[in-house]
């Protein structure tokens, strides 16, 4: 049974930073996704098995940076400068197949999934 445990959410003024953090059962490609309310849940950030390579949505580019210990088999997402926008309830997840260099932006490509966290950013 794989699980995943997120933490690190919180409310935070516009500007602010806030540290994501997610720990795994085991070792996988991880990604974090977001789902603000009536919208769809969207992709943020991934990285791949070794953490040699990270891909990030347009949308937290330069703001955001995903990173991992796996010897903790954890995952973290390190947010600055954030806006009202980022408001949602931030979700790690994972997929234990892939390429080692192969991007896994939707959400059908993983295979499991935290419970998530919220992230409220005011004005």
């Amino acid at each position: 049974q794989v699980q995943l445990v997120e933490s690190g959410g919180g409310l935070v003024q516009a500007g602010g930073s806030l540290r994501l953090s997610c720990a795994a059962s085991g070792r996988y490609y991880m990604g974090w996704f977001r789902q603000a309310p009536g919208k769809e849940r969207e992709f943020v950030a991934a990285i791949t098995w070794s953490g040699g390579m990270t891909y990030y949505a347009d949308s937290v580019k330069g703001r955001f940076t995903i990173s991992r210990d796996n010897a903790k088999n954890s995952v973290y997402l390190q947010m600055t400068s954030l806006k009202p926008e980022d408001t949602a309830v931030y979700y790690c997840a994972a997929s234990d197949s892939g390429l080692p260099f192969e991007l896994k932006k939707s959400p059908g490509e993983y295979d499991y999934w935290g419970q998530g966290t919220q992230v409220a950013v005011s004005s």
